[in-house]
């Protein structure tokens, strides 16, 4: 065969990831705390884009620029739901509102505005026209002080005393020496959020210029402070400063404290013999112990835990079946001004103006497609994700069902991958509670009698019940748990059980059994 240069004409397919491809991809996959924080950054440096908060009236001007056909395959090839157009300027706002319960409330919104600043600007002439004496005597009416925009003190009440402030307050009054102060006010800083001291003592001292010893005997004092248990250095330390503090530290409890390690084993025989009690004080040393608090400093933890804001909401209807509705308080809501669009293109000096200007009115309709696309994709997934787990919404964990990606892709005629990623980090609100979309897959325990297969979720569920209701002289084994869900129609294997029981927290049947003889 010869070496000689020739021409060959070949035809291919191939996908290519462009910028604005990656950026639909990378929406599916954001909740919507990422989504939120994305789309901020988006409008301040995209000008094109204005958040629906009262320039609504801007963006109904134009419509909205089409996508190419290159860009709009590209959307349907990551399996978006490619069958439904972008709603047009004629029909509606170019907007993420896809239920319309949002009103656009932009003109009353505006004159609220233009009224506050009226006020502000009289008030900012009144205060010019003040006397400095005059000024005084208004702020000290007005605000207790002489700056007129400090909060005055029914404003300040109102906050909840800190861990930092209440042990300060103590500090001031144990420690008569100035220099015990200043170091007393660093171990305060040294605090974890559960009362323990962090840190090596000797880095405050050397940070202090002062000796170790005297940074120990400061420690000593401050744990004499409220709540009982701060300032300690370990959980031993901790339980033994509360039981200081009720005059119950005795050397039996002491020797408790010393072997903890006995404690969480249940070993009530190794316990009375370091102790030198019986198993009746034992007891009572055991009950007395639980009592107490190991971290002393959540009392002050003034800080409120967010609550999971879900994408979905479900909700049950009259005659049967299910709601599913697009949470639009977790949907971003833009536009592309389309005014502002044409009266900067009129103004374009040169061609990378309007170059810059093209390229950010591009960027801005395929970010509304995307997160409209990104919205009807969760809500296509979720409401078959309803459907297939029906059972789960109406009778519980008990009938939840086998579950994988595949057969929710095959279902809506997406990929897999599509699915991954909008189920990931997304959550629906059902009347049996907030739960994520990644909850419902669960792999498929087999029937033992040839039935329909089991969750493994269902199958966990109930090995937790079968050992919740175990009497203390009838502890079941893993081999007696196999012998019962066997029984039942459950195909399981006993190193099976023992791995949903230890990913559940559930000790083994032998400290079980130890923990309920003993009585602890």
């Amino acid at each position: 065969m010869a070496l000689t240069p020739r021409l060959e004409l070949r035809q291919s397919q191939s996908l290519v990831m462009t910028p604005q491809l990656q950026q639909a991809i990378k929406l599916l996959q954001l909740s919507n705390i990422e989504l939120t924080a994305y789309v901020e950054d988006e409008l301040s440096r995209n000008p094109m884009l204005e958040s629906e908060d009262g320039q609504a009236e801007d963006a109904s001007d134009g419509a909205p620029e089409e996508a190419s056909e290159g860009e709009t395959d590209a959307l349907q090839s990551i399996d978006f739901e490619g069958t439904q157009d972008m709603p047009s300027s004629e029909s509606m706002d170019m907007d993420v509102d896809y239920d319309n319960l949002w009103n656009n409330d932009s003109e009353s919104d505006a004159g609220q505005s233009d009224t506050g600043q009226s006020d502000t600007s009289s008030l900012g002439a009144e205060h010019e026209g003040l006397s400095d004496t005059a000024f005084a005597e208004w702020g000290a009416r007005g605000g207790g002080g002489f700056d007129p925009f400090e909060a005055s003190i029914d404003q300040r009440v109102a906050g909840e005393e800190t861990l930092r402030d209440h042990l300060i307050g103590q500090l001031n009054v144990e420690l008569a020496d100035q220099a015990d102060r200043v170091i007393g006010s660093h171990l305060v800083d040294r605090l974890d959020e559960a009362g323990y001291i962090d840190g090596d003592l000797s880095s405050i001292a050397d940070l202090l210029g002062c000796s170790v010893e005297r940074v120990e005997k400061t420690l000593l004092a401050l744990q004499h402070l409220d709540p009982p248990g701060v300032f300690a250095r370990s959980l031993a330390e901790c339980l033994a400063l509360q039981l200081r503090e009720r005059n119950r530290l005795d050397p039996a409890m002491q020797a408790l404290l010393d072997n903890l390690e006995l404690l969480g084993k249940h070993d009530m025989a190794g316990m009375m013999r370091v102790c030198g009690v019986d198993q009746e004080d034992l007891i009572e040393m055991v009950a007395e112990v639980r009592a107490l608090d190991p971290k002393p400093a959540m009392a002050f933890d003034n800080a409120v835990a967010q609550p999971i804001t879900p994408d979905v909401i479900m909700r049950p209807l009259p005659g049967g079946g299910w709601s599913i509705d697009l949470n639009t308080a977790a949907l971003p809501r833009l536009i592309v001004n389309n005014r502002y669009h044409a009266r900067v293109s009129k103004t374009a000096r040169n061609k990378e103006d309007r170059h810059y200007i093209d390229e950010c009115f591009q960027s801005a309709n395929w970010l509304v497609k995307s997160l409209h696309q990104r919205a009807t994709t969760i809500l296509k997934v979720s409401t078959e994700i309803v459907r297939q787990q029906d059972g789960f919404f109406v009778h519980g964990v008990q009938a939840l069902r086998p579950l994988v990606l595949k057969d929710i892709a095959d279902a809506i005629e997406m990929h897999e991958s599509t699915v991954s990623r909008v189920t990931s980090n997304k959550y629906i609100a059902s009347p049996r509670g907030i739960f994520e979309l990644k909850y419902f897959f669960t792999p498929a325990i087999a029937s033992s009698m040839g039935g329909a297969a089991h969750s493994a979720e269902a199958v966990r569920h109930r090995i937790r019940a079968l050992i919740d209701v175990e009497p203390p002289k009838g502890v079941l084994s893993d081999d007696k748990i196999v012998e019962i869900l066997t029984a039942e129609g459950m195909d399981i294997a006993r190193r099976t059980v023992a791995k949903y029981r230890e990913s559940m927290g559930i000790p083994s049947s032998v400290q079980r059994r130890r923990r309920k003889s003993s009585g602890l």
